[in-house]
């Protein structure tokens, strides 16, 4: 079963960028399509993108469409969230989530279709 651990969050100034990494081990990290999601304390956990098994298919919540990219290195069993214009309101614990599907191009995009979750890391984005 994949285990996964993000890393990469840090406070950062509105308007600056970071880059999240999420690490899986074992070796089906391919055959697992991939979502971050962030919470805020007292908030429901939210969705912010999804990416397919392979690179064919990404989704992006409205907020955060045109300012983050979701992309993966299955040959390093990573996934990246690339989150460029931070706003304060980004400021959040940003999880990684992953799913295992039969399709190559299907993404996911509510909490309850992830079955595996990394701890999250914290992102702080100061005025």
């Amino acid at each position: 079963q994949v285990q996964l651990v993000e890393s990469g969050g840090g406070l950062v100034q509105a308007g600056g960028s970071l880059r999240l990494s999420c690490a899986a081990s074992g070796r089906t990290f391919s055959t697992y399509a991939m979502g971050w999601f962030r919470q805020v304390p007292g908030k429901e956990r939210e969705f912010v993108a999804a990416i397919s098994r392979t690179t064919l298919t990404t989704y992006y919540a409205d907020s955060v469409k045109g300012r983050f990219t979701i992309s993966r290195d299955n040959g390093k069993n990573t996934v990246y969230l690339q989150m460029n214009s931070l706003k304060p309101e980004d400021t959040a614990i940003y999880y990684c989530a992953a799913v295992q599907l039969p399709w190559f191009d299907v993404v996911r995009t509510t909490e309850n279709e992830y079955d595996l979750w990394g701890q999250g890391t914290q992102v702080t984005v100061s005025f």
